[in-house]
């Protein structure tokens, strides 16, 4: 691995900290973006500029573009962060439990057992996206759809709220 990748792999790993421990909504956001776009500066590094170009596209583009649309419409608050950390006190064992044990094989020795990486063309994800994975695809895009509908659905303010 080269120098530049494994520093460009430390500020996205340091970038994801700090996504996740701001209290302020926008300013996570902000460190979400610097982590994906240093991802896809990894993935350059490493030689593998189409993964990188998706990356960007996919990722650092419409899926930020989504989570603007969703801050945009939660109630922000002092009272509604209050009575989400009161909800979620304690929600972090579950997530840090998964990780864990995913991590596990990497820091005890175990074998990966995974299959030796082959390049991928651009054409062939694109064949297999539009060709026999295009339902789902499809079904995916809707499964969004339906999510953010859902989170606009309960960001909305009752009328004694206003």
């Amino acid at each position: 691995m080269t120098a530049f990748a494994l520093w460009a792999g430390t500020a996205a790993l340091l970038a994801g900290v700090l996504t996740v421990t701001r209290a302020t909504v926008v300013h996570a956001l902000m460190y979400l973006v610097a982590m994906l776009l240093a991802l896809a500066t990894v993935f350059f590094a490493l030689g593998a500029s189409f993964a990188g170009a998706m990356q960007i596209l996919v990722y650092a583009g419409a899926i930020v573009a989504v989570f603007v649309f969703v801050v945009m419409t939660v109630d922000s608050s002092p009272a509604a962060a209050a009575r989400e950390r009161s909800r979620l006190r304690g929600a972090w064992r579950g997530p840090a439990l998964l990780v864990g044990l995913m991590l596990l094989p990497l820091f005890a020795g175990l074998p990966g057992g995974g299959v030796p990486a082959l390049p991928v063309s651009a054409r062939a994800v694109g064949a297999l996206l539009f060709g026999p994975w295009a339902l789902a695809v499809e079904l995916a895009s809707f499964l969004l759809l339906a999510a953010l509908l859902g989170a606009r659905h309960l960001a909305r303010r009752s009328p004694e709220e206003k």
